[in-house]
Order: structure tokens, then sequence, then C-alpha cells
């Protein structure tokens, strides 16, 4: 692996190295925590849509349906991206339910603060 000297000794440049390496992956760990973080703090909306609301694989109607809510469900938002325009909006929610679902923001209204992008 890392070329040692006649006594078996790794050289200096090789302990670099793995110190970087070690040191990278300790500043790498708590970043990934906190994106773990967001995802089990959700932001939260509610269908308003009177027919209920199909939800969809990714963010257009050209995505294959996964289910549904019924008006007034309490559901739970991961984060908002652009998708299809419907209703003059491009916004989409993902859910961060089971299936990580989404459903246009035209279905959707959010309680509080606007959800983070995706």
């Amino acid at each position: 692996m890392f070329p040692r000297s006649k006594t078996g000794k790794i050289g200096a440049f090789a302990r670099c190295v793995l110190s970087g390496a070690l040191t990278g992956a300790v500043v790498a760990g708590p970043a990934q925590a906190a994106d773990d973080e967001d995802d089990l703090a959700p932001y939260e909306g509610r269908v308003v849509a009177k027919r209920g609301v199909v939800l969809r694989t990714g963010p257009s109607y050209e995505y294959r349906a996964v289910g549904s809510k019924r008006y007034g469900t309490v559901v739970a938002i991961a984060c908002r991206l652009n998708g299809q325009e419907v209703e003059g909006n491009p916004v989409w929610y993902r859910l961060s339910d089971a299936s990580y679902a989404w459903s246009s923001v035209r279905h959707i209204v959010h309680d509080g603060e606007d959800p983070r992008w995706c």
C-alpha cells in the first residue's frame, strides 16, 4: 500500500496522506448528520384540493401515481423543487412520508416558513 523504509516504518509523506484522509472523514461526518436532521424535521402543509391530491414519483403529471391524500390531510414536506407548471406555478413539494412522493404546491398549502429548496 504505502512504501516502507528498511526498518518497516511508514514514511512521513504516507503519514500525512493518512492523517489528511482521516481528518477529511471526521469533518465530513457532521455535515452528513445535519442533512439527516433536515429530513427528520420537515415542514408541514395541508391538502387544500377539494377532491384531494394524487401523489407522484416525480414533480410532473407525467410521473407515475403512487398514492393520494384527502382534502384537509396534514402532510410533512421535505423540500420544494421546480417541475411541471400547474396553474401558472412550477413549484412542487417533496413529501417526507415513507414514499417521498411529490405534489404540486397548487394542491398543498404549507404552514409557516417556506420549505427549503431540494
